[in-house]
């Protein structure tokens, strides 16, 4: 049988969480809901499509958590979970091909949350 899944002195299965943490959440974003999207349409199986949309989400959360705090982590899944509604309604209601329809919100909220939480701040003095 497998491995339990198992978080001890700050590592994960062999990567530390700080190791995790580096990893773009603009990135989990961006494949959260273009691989989801291509993988629901590939399969005809839209459960995993979800799942990978799911884990993906939960992923970039737990980073933005981790950087920016909770508020900005809600405000972010809410723009998430709103890209995806958008990009069902602009490909059934509005016609868009689904394709571009989903590369379109990819960009903006992968860019949106690149911006929030990934870039690096600079400290700019105030004169």
């Amino acid at each position: 049988m497998g491995a339990a899944l198992e978080l001890t002195g700050g590592r994960l299965d062999g990567m530390t969480t700080s190791a995790l943490a580096r990893i773009p959440a603009s990135l989990l974003v961006a494949v959260g809901l273009a691989a989801g999207f291509g993988i629901a349409q590939s399969t005809g199986i839209r459960a995993l499509g979800g799942a990978v949309f799911a884990v993906c989400g939960v992923g970039a959360g737990w980073i933005a958590a981790r950087r920016r705090g909770p508020a900005v982590t809600a405000g972010l899944a809410a723009l998430y979970v709103g890209a995806f509604v958008l990009a069902h309604v602009l490909a059934l209601g509005a016609g868009f091909p689904a394709w571009f329809a989903v590369s379109l919100v990819t960009v903006a909220a992968a860019g949106t949350t690149y911006g929030v939480v990934d870039r690096q701040r600079t400290e700019v003095s105030a004169r």
